[in-house]
């Protein structure tokens, strides 16, 4: 089984309620962004790509990123750092993430959006 697949998999479970994968990061609504101390990136979400689908972040500083889903429910997944939410279309979904490790990690939807799904991927950057 491909890791994609598991991870999709994983998902519906969570989703379910019978499983929790990965934590959920989301911040809450009116929940308050700190522009001086946070760097925000913003990224839109719509079959089958995020623009950017490349993201850098620097090594233990705190990051909002802010989505907006053009199309679907799309869901945002970045294993190796515990990042999971689901990206509603028509709302702002706002993750926040403190990387503290430099390195490349993958990002993808796990929400099936349709035949080009499994091209819809990107990566983070953290750099020290």
């Amino acid at each position: 089984m491909s890791a994609r697949r598991a991870i999709a998999g994983g998902a519906l479970l969570a989703a379910a309620g019978l499983a929790s994968l990965v934590d959920a990061p989301v911040l809450a609504r009116g929940e308050a962004i700190d522009p001086g101390r946070e760097q925000v990136v913003r990224i839109v979400a719509r079959r089958f790509a995020y623009t950017p689908n490349e993201i850098v972040l620097k090594a233990g500083q705190p990051a909002v990123l802010e989505f907006t889903s053009m199309d679907f429910v799309h869901g945002f997944n970045v294993p190796d750092l515990h990042l999971r939410a689901d990206l509603p279309p028509g709302q702002v979904t706002l993750v926040r993430v403190a990387p503290q490790k430099a390195g490349v990690y993958d990002m993808l939807c796990d929400n099936f959006c349709g035949a080009k799904h499994e091209e819809m991927n990107g990566r983070i950057v953290v750099r020290d």
